[in-house]
């Protein structure tokens, strides 16, 4: 099969191969094994054997169309990890035989003033999602991680620590540089109080995190069964959010929170918590709006803000502080033909705290 992308100096012949993939035709379909096409690699591509793929929820969301933006056949999957099979001609950063890593992205307009400062995650024209974007070279849509392989440019590829356990390094990806990210912006560091809130697959990598940037971490759970395993991963304090006496404790006392819960919840009772000029970062993505009342904000100057993954120089910069470090994920493997129960029991809450698939299962 080849497909055409028409350039400035005229027709350019895109050639593809079939590529077994697991992903969904329709909203209430179930996901199954299908038939891709992945371009073959063009002058700045790698082709990356796909080796571990995090489940993240965005990825339900997606196969759901419950974000109402799904195109199909849709397959999911931006916490990527494998070994590179494949050069373009003009490719420099890597070799076959590297081991490399794909996140959210695999392309951006790379000519805004975002794209140049590196925030690609913020591109005006909008970043190519590694699934569900449209495919600039075979006029389709992206297809993500939930196959064989994947063709990605260069730039948009990433170094993996080779101390790392590769499967457990895979949610770095999506939930280690949307927690990594604004901890950074916000100077989390020695001497600061940080908050986390909610103990899941986001919160639980922004409690180690934010203990390995030398902060003294407080985790805000509703669930008394987290108590423990907050502190194993290294929170310093645990408050039941329920409990009127223990939140008490820190009101005004926080420098920074991170909310990494996506139900809905009262946003007040911990904005309450910071300091003069403290800062809470939304990293949760609640479905309904979450009210906001002005006498938590005007009278610390307190500020509530939004934030999502990193650029590609930030996410690089992230792998790299994890394998100083030695921080991954706390995940649970699983093998592709459990792909469908596993998104039942994520919006349970069952998984401590990240599935990731051993895309080897994929073969059989």
């Amino acid at each position: 099969m080849e497909a055409v992308r028409p350039t400035t100096e005229g027709a350019t012949t895109i050639k593809a191969k079939d590529v077994k993939a697991f992903g969904t035709e329709a909203a209430t379909a179930p996901l199954d094994q299908l038939t891709i096409k992945r371009r073959k690699p063009t002058p700045h591509d790698v082709e990356i054997e796909i080796l571990y793929c995090g489940v993240c929820h965005s990825d339900l969301h997606t196969a759901r169309n419950e974000w109402h933006s799904t195109i199909y056949p849709c397959v999911p999957g931006h916490e990527i990890v494998g070994k590179i099979v494949n050069v373009g001609d003009h490719v420099k950063k890597f070799k076959v035989g590297d081991l490399a890593a794909v996140g959210c992205m695999v392309d951006s307009c790379r000519q805004c003033d975002y794209c140049k400062e590196g925030l690609e995650q913020y591109c005006e024209a909008g970043n190519t999602g590694t699934y569900n974007s449209p495919d600039k070279l075979l006029g389709t849509q992206t297809f993500g991680g939930y196959s064989e392989s994947i063709v990605v440019d260069e730039a948009f590829v990433l170094r993996v620590p080779e101390n790392l356990d590769l499967a457990a390094t895979a949610p770095l990806l999506c939930a280690g540089i949307t927690t990594y990210s604004p901890l950074k912006h916000w100077k989390v560091g020695p001497g600061k109080k940080v908050g986390v809130v909610g103990l899941g697959g986001l919160g639980h990598m922004g409690v180690k995190l934010a203990k390995a940037l030398g902060a003294e971490v407080i985790v805000f759970t509703t669930s008394p069964s987290k108590v423990e395993d907050a502190k194993r991963l290294g929170a310093d304090d645990v408050v039941l959010s329920k409990d009127d006496e223990q939140m008490a404790r820190y009101a005004g006392k926080l420098h920074f929170v991170l909310d990494a819960v996506s139900a809905q919840h009262d946003i007040n009772a911990y904005l309450s918590l910071l300091r003069v000029d403290g800062s809470l970062a939304l990293v949760g993505a609640p479905e309904h709006p979450l009210p906001v009342a002005a006498f938590s904000l005007i009278p610390y100057r307190r500020n509530f803000a939004g934030s999502m993954i990193g650029g590609i120089a930030e996410t690089q910069e992230m792998l790299d502080f994890c394998g100083k470090h030695n921080i991954v994920s706390d995940i649970e493997m699983i093998n592709i033909q459990q792909i469908n129960e596993a998104y039942e029991r994520l919006l349970k809450g069952d998984v401590k705290y990240r599935f990731v698939i051993d895309m080897a299962s994929l073969k059989q």
